[in-house]
């Protein structure tokens, strides 16, 4: 498997978006907890409130591990800015369409936050048409992917 159709296969399967587990950690303190999670432009976005523990962690350490349904992201997190002042505002139209109710209950706009995860390493378990376990590594560094059958 080539990366880019590595990296197409994590984003096919994370899309349009997913309640996934972040964790974050400080000076050896880890925390984890769900966000939802919006996937476009090759990264993993959510928002937050820019008083929260977590935005605080992302601030000391900007490095996380995303999970859902086995598939583990790890990445850098980049605090973009408040939601609104997002160009285009790409990741309030999408939120609003695809987690309304999340929009609905946890819209204050003057204090929420904007995090964008771009993908470092993946790890992504999954079945073949054999029923038989797989992973599959993707290294964004240096593009590479491992596929490594788990049954056999």
């Amino acid at each position: 498997m080539e990366f880019q159709e590595a990296k197409d296969l994590l984003f096919q399967k994370l899309a349009p978006s997913k309640i996934m587990a972040l964790a974050s950690s400080v000076n050896d303190y880890v925390m984890v907890r769900n966000v939802s999670c919006l996937i476009y432009n090759e990264a993993i976005y959510f928002k937050t409130d820019k008083n929260f523990r977590k935005t605080k962690q992302l601030y000391e350490n900007p490095h996380v591990a995303l999970c859902v349904g086995g598939i583990q992201v790890e990445g850098l997190a980049t605090i973009k800015g408040l939601v609104i002042d997002e160009p285009g505002r790409q990741f309030e139209k999408l939120y609003q369409k695809y987690l309304w109710g999340s929009y609905n209950a946890y819209s204050h706009e003057e204090d929420e936050i904007l995090v964008e995860v771009k993908p470092t390493f993946v790890e992504l378990w999954d079945t073949d048409e054999k029923n038989k376990a797989y992973q599959i590594f993707i290294h964004f560094d240096n593009e590479t992917v491992e596929y490594v059958p788990y049954d056999e």
